[in-house]
């Protein structure tokens, strides 16, 4: 970002507009797509069953806003709890089978309209849809006779008892027929999948990413000495929701020495010149995330130390994504960044000695115990291996993660100057591995420190 274009936070057109959910939504063709592709991988003697997230009690009559289970959406599209997706190659009357809750206007009167059974088939690509009463009686039927099950044993305890008293009860009234003898985790075949994102995926990844831009660009106009971290988080949360999506995550707001604690979420503090401000947080647009980090000065302009620590967080994290491109091992973007960090903080004498020794002693962690990346997609930390065979995995096209790396000088830390204590800086990308090298999803957002100050001394 060195020479880059200067935004101005009162002219919204600098920044990419996003596209109407409606034109960015995945298509039934794609989930179908994603189905058959599963089932293959998985063969003919195998069925899949995965379960839609249930609905969770926040207290007592009050539930959580729903969020559907990231693997659920991703083969069926479909958003409502109370479900059931069951695969089955090779079924002449459909593979593709939902369990879902039936029309029902009484319930609706309270709760809303329901999609039904007959909208599962004719808007969400189904083969077949039953209500989900009725699961008991039809599902064991449709397990008899298949080698293998693949499902998520272990995340919802409720469906993990069901699974295995449709079992039970297929030996029982078989005599110990044909029924499935091996049980297998599903992510193994379907998280690799999700790795690798569709050009639909990457278009909801790009509009999540604006959304996220334009929060941070808010929140950074209502930043001022006095003001409260929830105040920042406020505007944070309001340009998000305005924009048809939600938070990703519970945004961290972390003004001077909080920006030290790695999760930091009480966001009560209150903000003080002369201190720095660091923002986390991103957008979910359609269950596709953002995540995006940045810190900047309170009352407009950093101290030579921030700066200082700051040049050095913003050369790693430049380098580290310079390793995001085909070919490179995932790990390499980290021992960029550490490389880089280590060598500044050699060099203004947080670390004593030689840099290439504090590495291989590991003594920079104590400014930088974190990861630099993550994956990222329908999940902040999305899934898919980092490691294969024991060895980094290889980035590859279409792969999507962040970039990371920060500094941070605990307040008590007594084996350095009182001048840099309390000082914690982090700066986030999500960057797209393509086929010439990367695709920064969130460069709209400035970091270069100049740029930053300009935008701050022009809020207003």
């Amino acid at each position: 970002m060195r020479g880059a274009r200067r935004f101005h936070p009162r002219h919204p057109a600098l920044i990419p507009s996003a596209p109407k959910l409606a034109a960015l939504a995945i298509t039934a063709d794609e989930f179908a797509r994603r189905r058959r592709q599963l089932m293959q991988m998985a063969g003919d003697d195998a069925v899949l069953l995965v379960a839609a997230a249930p609905e969770r009690m926040r207290n007592a009559d009050a539930a959580w806003p729903y969020r559907q289970d990231s693997d659920f959406h991703y083969l069926a599209g479909f958003p409502e709890s109370d479900a059931v997706l069951a695969l089955l190659p090779g079924r002449q009357h459909g593979e593709a089978v939902l369990f879902c809750r039936e029309r029902d206007s009484a319930r609706e009167r309270w709760h809303g309209r329901t999609i039904g059974t007959e909208q599962a088939v004719a808007d969400y690509g189904m083969d077949d849809a039953f209500p989900i009463d009725d699961i008991d009686d039809i599902l064991p039927g449709m397990i008899e006779g298949r080698g293998r099950v693949y499902c998520h044993f272990g995340r919802e305890p409720e469906f993990d008892a069901q699974l295995l008293g449709w079992v039970r009860r297929l030996r029982q009234l078989r005599g110990g027929g044909v029924v499935p003898k091996e049980f297998v985790a599903l992510g193994h075949l379907l998280h690799d999948l999700r790795l690798f994102k569709s050009r639909a995926e990457l278009k909801l990844m790009r509009a999540s990413a604006v959304i996220a831009v334009e929060a941070h660009l808010a929140a950074l106009r209502v930043t001022r000495p006095d003001r409260h971290e929830y105040e920042v988080e406020a505007e944070l949360l309001s340009v998000i929701r305005s924009r048809g999506a939600v938070p990703a995550f519970a945004p961290t707001v972390a003004g001077g020495a909080n920006a030290c604690v790695m999760h930091y979420q009480s966001n009560r503090a209150p903000l003080r010149a002369g201190e720095l401000l660091l923002i986390d947080a991103g957008a979910e647009l359609d269950c596709y995330a953002s995540d995006i980090c940045r810190t900047f000065p309170v009352d407009g302009r950093y101290s030579r130390e921030q700066r200082a620590l700051y040049e050095v967080v913003l050369a790693a994290q430049l380098a580290a994504i310079d390793e995001v491109r085909p070919g490179r091992p995932f790990d390499a973007a980290h021992a960029m960044a550490v490389r880089v960090l280590t060598e500044g903080l050699c060099q203004l004498g947080l670390l004593k000695g030689d840099a290439e020794a504090a590495v291989a002693e590991g003594s920079y962690q104590r400014f930088f115990p974190a990861k630099t990346g993550h994956w990222l997609g329908l999940d902040v930390h999305d899934v898919g291996d980092y490691r294969i065979d024991g060895e980094s995995r290889l980035l590859e096209p279409d792969m999507v993660l962040t970039v990371e790396p920060g500094l941070y000088v605990a307040p008590d830390d007594r084996s350095v100057a009182e001048r840099w204590r309390g000082i914690g800086i982090r700066i986030e990308d999500d960057v797209a591995v393509t086929r010439e090298g990367n695709e920064v999803l969130t460069a709209a957002m400035p970091k270069d420190a100049d740029a930053i100050e300009a935008l701050l001394t022009t809020r207003g």
